[in-house]
């Protein structure tokens, strides 16, 4: 039976509705501070802690619940006599609910006018003190760190199949699972904030990178097996949710997402964004093995999707394909034709849903657009983390300069922007021809910048695509000459590069040779 609650809470959201609805059951109320006198105020019976323990809030708010008749109330286990007798001696009655969240540190930290004082006042130590006694003893007690939660809680406590106030134990369990995850990512981000600082301790002087870092994920689901059958995985999403990222999926059918369709969902999911604006069409971007092997914009779904796959349409079967644009009808006839592991738009229309349902194996995956990125990118090596920051980076047509003589057209700018975009999602050496707003050939992931040139080019012969008057992005500079006589060979008649060689001048040299048009970007996307 429950019969007192405690709560402490920063983020008071719900907690009126909730301490009304605990009152109204005959739970003895106990609070401090504000949360008391919002609860007062709004005609809520209260005890101020301080008036429970017999001792005064001190320390400019520092102590107040660090007191043994907090303590002893909710970590004394109700099933040992010689605790029960305890409690009895010492007069303390069981706390059997514990409500708290704490003081917010990361919201604190986050403004640009924050100081060391001001992110050391916001480092809560009863609140973490108190979660952890009650989830600790979650056998006896509640413990609630999320205002989403109330609702579970009073559903249980209402319930009519058991005594009132009961609260099942695998709620309780669940709960304090919470709350040790809860405090571990909030000790987790002081850490990082504190050893980010420099050596003056100034909020200013934070470095991106901090000596300690600690990561939290929560777990979405277990996959049935990693890149490979023999290898063992799960999918984790970030604590804090990215806008428009692929974690935020909602899936509408097919079987379970596997690693390998979430990495290569990613992929398709990411590329096709940066076509997104409200002065862009409709784009398709089709992903095989983590690179791009069509990509299209059109006047809607089904002509982004006709026109991406002519670029490849071998490698397309087995295939990711995200649009930026919702699925209808005439798109879903279309891509019913093909087998496709897994479709990505920000909706479907009932229509597209419908002719979709007939091919029940294939996933659907609605995800709203959104323009957030990922704070830090990781790979996992051998014993260590690399750490960087994401390639957010996207050049514009101002960023870039022309560095031939021969001046591009206003379509060919155009096509060359959207190679630039799609590049910066193919494997490196990326090598990739366009034309018309359409990819004509790839060339991904080889050794050699030659090589991915001249795949790209066969590829383009293969799906009987012509690559005269074609323009050409590359990832990373030309080191010599020869890979652009290979693309200009191929039918390039513009090329858009990084630049930064030793031999730059060779190279638009070459291109000047060739009559040819080269622009730079500045800015390289390497992507291994």
């Amino acid at each position: 039976m429950i019969k007192q609650a405690l709560i402490s809470v920063s983020d008071k959201t719900g907690v009126l509705d909730f301490a009304r609805a605990l009152s109204a059951m005959g739970v003895n109320i106990l609070s401090t501070g504000g949360t008391a006198k919002l609860l007062a105020d709004n005609g809520v019976a209260v005890t101020e802690v301080a008036d429970y323990t017999g001792f005064p809030e001190m320390l400019d708010g520092r102590v107040k619940t660090l007191h043994p008749k907090v303590h002893g109330g909710i970590l004394a286990r109700r099933d040992f006599p010689e605790h029960v007798a305890k409690l009895a001696e010492h007069a303390i009655p069981t706390i059997d609910i514990v409500v708290v969240n704490l003081y917010p540190f990361q919201a604190t930290v986050a403004k640009d006018n924050c100081t060391l004082d001001d992110a050391i006042e916001n480092i809560d130590i009863g609140g973490p003190a108190m979660l952890r006694s009650a989830a600790k003893n979650h056998k006896d007690v509640v413990v609630i760190c999320d205002p989403a939660d109330y609702g579970v809680v009073l559903a249980e406590m209402k319930t009519t199949d058991n005594s009132p106030g009961y609260v099942s134990y695998e709620t309780r369990f669940n709960l304090a699972k919470k709350v040790y995850a809860h405090t571990a990512a909030y000790d987790g981000a002081i850490t990082n904030y504190l050893t980010s600082l420099g050596p003056d301790r100034s909020h200013a002087s934070r470095g991106e990178y901090p000596q300690t870092l600690n990561l939290a994920f929560e777990k979405v689901q277990d996959m049935r097996y990693g890149e490979n059958p023999h290898q063992s995985a799960a999918f984790y999403r970030d604590t804090k949710a990215v806008d428009g990222a692929l974690a935020n999926y909602r899936q509408l059918q097919g079987k379970e997402l596997s690693f390998n369709n979430i990495a290569d969902a990613d992929a398709a999911w990411e590329c096709v964004k940066s076509f997104t604006g409200a002065d862009l069409p409709a784009a398709c971007v089709i992903i095989k093995h983590a690179n791009p092997c069509g990509v299209a914009t059109g006047g809607s779904a089904v002509e982004a999707y006709q026109r991406a796959l002519q670029t490849d349409p071998t490698s397309a079967f087995g295939g990711i394909i995200a649009f930026n644009v919702p699925v209808d009808g005439a798109a879903a006839t279309e891509l019913a034709k093909l087998f496709v592991e897994v479709l990505i738009a920000p909706s479907f229309t009932d229509e597209a849903k419908q002719i979709m349902s007939a091919k029940q194996n294939v996933r659907l995956l609605e995800i709203p657009l959104g323009t957030g990125v990922n704070g830090m990118d990781f790979k996992r090596v051998g014993g260590g983390l690399l750490v960087q920051s994401a390639d957010a980076k996207n050049v514009l047509l101002a960023d870039t300069r022309v560095v031939t003589k021969k001046q591009p057209t206003p379509q060919q700018l155009a096509d060359l922007m959207f190679a630039w975009k799609v590049a910066k999602y193919v494997k490196s050496n990326a090598i990739v021809f366009c034309g018309n707003n359409m990819t004509l050939g790839v060339g991904a992931g080889q050794m050699s910048r030659i090589d991915s040139a001249r795949i790209a080019s066969i590829k383009a012969q293969n799906a009987g695509l012509t690559l005269a008057g074609s323009v050409v992005a590359s990832d990373a500079f030309f080191p010599f000459r020869d890979g652009l006589d290979v693309v200009v060979d191929a039918g390039a008649t513009c090329v858009i590069q990084p630049g930064g060689s030793m031999r730059d001048q060779e190279v638009i040299d070459a291109a000047d040779e060739r009559g040819v048009v080269m622009l730079y970007t500045g800015t390289r996307h390497f992507r291994h």
